[in-house]
Order: structure tokens, then sequence, then C-alpha cells
């Protein structure tokens, strides 16, 4: 989460960069979309475009190659719910941020029988630094970069975030390049060479924060939601089971593992009408009745 926000930040704060290093292009006009895809809502990590070309360049930040629904599916469901909305051409790119041999980070299609999509793939580990050295938006992904020599490259990351006048964009660059680089280097490295009080004075680490504990409440409260339902359920079932033993005798082991299965509307509606039963044949034919 801390990793989507912060590259959600990064690329919305200095798209010129990203379309600078990726598009080879000058940018003008650029708009940010909504991050947000009609038709069950899905979300892209950063969808930049460009209306001056009549183009959109879509990035997809990945820190590990596993995925659900699989990325190739997912790059080829953006592609079509954006090109349904915008009508333009779509250059969509994956950044690979963590190093790993897994053969996923050298996907770049999705295939099926009457279809091929692309996309471009960048495993970021395999770039040269150089260019992410020069602008403030990539100096984080530079620390991940090829190297040779991984504190060397920390340090001239960091000789570069401390060479930017305006203090605000230091902070806020500082804190990016600490937390991508903890992707690849140990924490007590990243002290050597950047200001650890940055996180706790800058603005934008806060912003991170607060929206990564509010998805984190927000995820807390569906799982709470699931957690009642379920709770909810159990009762009713306990209260149930009690009810048909008392009417009916003891219910066989068939028939209570088909009582575990229902819903808590189901065994609500049970509950109702469970009194006018007289044997077990009349809850079978209940249960078949709603299972048909």
């Amino acid at each position: 989460m801390t990793y989507d926000n912060t590259l959600k930040y990064l690329v919305e704060q200095y798209p010129e960069d990203f379309i600078r290093y990726l598009l080879a292009s000058e940018p003008t006009n650029i708009q940010i979309l909504k991050t947000e895809l009609n038709q069950e809502p899905i979300r892209a990590d950063s969808v930049t475009f460009l209306q001056t070309a009549n183009q959109i360049l879509h990035l997809e930040f990945q820190t590990l190659p596993a995925s659900t629904p699989p990325l190739p599916l997912r790059m080829l469901d953006y592609w079509v719910r954006l090109y349904r909305q915008y009508n333009c051409d779509i250059e969509q790119v994956v950044i690979f941020l963590k190093p790993t041999t897994s053969e996923a980070v050298f996907v770049d299609q999705f295939t099926a029988q009457n279809t091929t999509h692309r996309y471009r793939v960048i495993r970021i580990w395999e770039q040269d630094p150089e260019p992410l050295l020069l602008s403030p938006g990539l100096l984080p992904l530079a620390t991940l970069a090829r190297t040779d020599s991984p504190q060397s490259l920390l340090q001239q990351v960091a000789v570069q975030v401390s060479m930017i006048e305006e203090a605000a964009i230091k902070q806020s660059i500082s804190v990016c390049t600490q937390l991508l680089a903890g992707l690849v280097f140990e924490p007590e490295l990243i002290r050597q060479f950047l200001r650890r009080e940055d996180m706790r004075e800058s603005a934008i680490y806060q912003e991170i924060l607060q929206e990564g504990l509010q998805e984190g409440r927000q995820r807390g409260i569906e799982q709470g939601i699931e957690q009642g339902i379920e709770q909810g359920r159990q009762s009713e079932l306990r209260l149930v089971i009690r009810l048909l033993t008392r009417r009916l005798g003891s219910i066989n082991s068939q028939l209570q593992s088909r009582l575990q299965e229902l819903s808590l509307a189901q065994l609500e509606n049970l509950g109702e009408v469970l009194l006018d039963f007289a044997s077990e044949d009349d809850l079978m034919s209940w249960l078949n009745t709603i299972e048909s």
C-alpha cells in the first residue's frame, strides 16, 4: 500500500517527468484522469492523459508479479475500458519494481483464442539509472535501477535530492526516495544518506500514511461486516438446530451438513416454517425446494 500511494503521488505531482522518460516527448496540457474506470469499478495505479497529443499514458506499478486476475488480463481490461471512454491512442506501461526471476515479469501480452493485446514492460532493476537521475519525480525510482554498486547509487540519488533547491519539494522527494529504496535497501543504509526526520515532518508522508490508513480502515470495516454477518449466521444456525431438535428429535449428520451451508436469510426463513414440520422428511423437502 505504501509503495502504491508513493508512486501515485509521484506520477500525479511530476507527470512531465514520467512522460518524457517513457514516451520521449515534450508534454503539454496534461490532465490526470480519475483512476476508477466504469463498469464494476477497477483502479489503475496511474492514468495520465496528454490532451494535445490525444493520447493516454497508462502506468501500472507492480511490486510483485503475482496478480488476481492475472496482470495480462487486467491490462486488456484497462485498455478496453479506457478506449471505450476516451477513444484515443493508449500507451500502457507496466513497471516492475522489485528484482525477481519469475517468468511473469517477462510477459508483455495477453493472448486468447481470438485476441492478442500487447503492452510495454519495464523491469526497473535492468534500467540505466542516468535518465532517472535527471528529474526530481524519477529520483526515487533511480534507487531501484541497474547498478554494480547499490550503495554508491543510493548515495548518488541522495546527493541529487540534496541539490533540489525548494525545501518542500526536496523533503517530499526525500520521503518518496526512502520509501521506494526500502524495497531493496536495509533501513540502516538508507538512514546513512537520507534524513529520517523528513519522514516525520513531511506533509506528503502524512498524506500517504493517512490514505493508507483510510484504505486499511475501509478494509477493516468490510471485514468487520463480513465477520458480523457470519457470526449472525452461526447464531441463527444454532437456534434453528435447537428448535428442530425439539420438534423432530435428533437430526442426522447429512441434514446437519446441509443446514451448515444455508445463508443467514435462508436460516431465518427456516426458523419461520420449521414449526410446521412433522418429520425429517418435511425438513428434507424444504431443503430440496430451496436448492432446486
